[in-house]
């Protein structure tokens, strides 16, 4: 008959220690912790952080030490680096990338205020190749007099080219600033996309806001997916929303001009 001593020396036996990771992937399977990986983007190598709640930032660190230091001080625990993305959503990013605004990505952004939030979610449902002024989101989102807190909370975005907020630009029509790298980078991601940053800006100099078709008497936003199927023949400038509705034009359901024209 085996003792209790003879018995704990046997369960004694069969103690292996614990893998060093083990901790650490526990904890970030929670939320307590992140893992991040480099991520190529088409602006070059980024860092992604992510635990079992969501991807929780994008940068383009490329220090791990800064990038850990810094990440801890923001967001109060510890990042462990891993060899790459999980396959899943190294896919998923890269769709996203892409233009894939169906694709399922889930975001830990947790210690963000609702309008932060508010905010990010209009900012994906900009189509790839298409841009928004500030004032399109504020007043899509019921806030139209808080234009500049819509620029702060885009430049606060903490997982830039997952939440499009390049795809968002001044209401003068100007590019405007960026988070991943600033204006340059910007205006290669939306090259990428298939528009032409200086035009944009040319135009939005030379008075073009709003585009409309003489022969649906639709109005669009310039880089309307629509305004951008009328042929020169047909296509009617104008300088402002309010100067469209008086020509008898109504606004695009798609792009909205109306919401941008509310907060200008």
């Amino acid at each position: 008959m085996t003792t209790d001593d003879e018995m704990e020396a046997g369960l004694a036996a069969l103690l292996i220690e614990a893998p060093r990771s083990l901790a650490p992937g526990v904890l970030a399977e929670v939320g307590l912790a992140d893992w991040y990986a480099r991520f190529d983007s088409p602006i070059g190598p980024l860092v992604v952080a992510w635990n079992g709640l969501g991807v929780v930032a994008v940068e383009a660190a490329e220090d791990e030490v800064a990038f850990e230091a810094a990440h801890l001080a923001r967001n109060g625990r510890p990042a462990y680096p891993v060899e790459h993305l999980p396959d899943r959503l190294a896919t998923a990013i890269d769709h996203r990338v892409r233009g894939g605004r169906r694709v399922r990505i889930d975001l830990d952004l947790r210690g963000h205020t609702d309008f932060e939030r508010d905010v990010w979610a209009k900012a994906l449902e900009i189509p790839r190749g298409e841009v928004r002024p500030y004032g399109w989101i504020a007043a899509e989102i019921g806030r139209p007099k808080a234009v500049r807190a819509v620029g702060t909370a885009l430049g606060n975005n903490p997982v830039p080219l997952i939440v499009p907020c390049h795809r968002v630009i001044r209401s003068d029509g100007t590019i405007g600033q960026y988070s991943l790298g600033g204006p340059a980078n910007k205006r290669s991601i939306l090259a990428a996309e298939g528009l032409d940053p200086d035009f944009l800006e040319t135009a939005a100099r030379s008075g073009l806001r709003y585009v409309g078709s003489d022969t649906t008497h639709i109005v669009c936003l310039p880089t309307c997916h629509a305004a951008q199927r009328i042929t020169p023949a047909h296509r009617v400038p104008f300088r402002s929303f309010g100067g469209a509705v008086t020509a008898g034009y109504r606004a695009c359901r798609e792009c909205r001009p109306s919401s941008g024209a509310v907060a200008a």
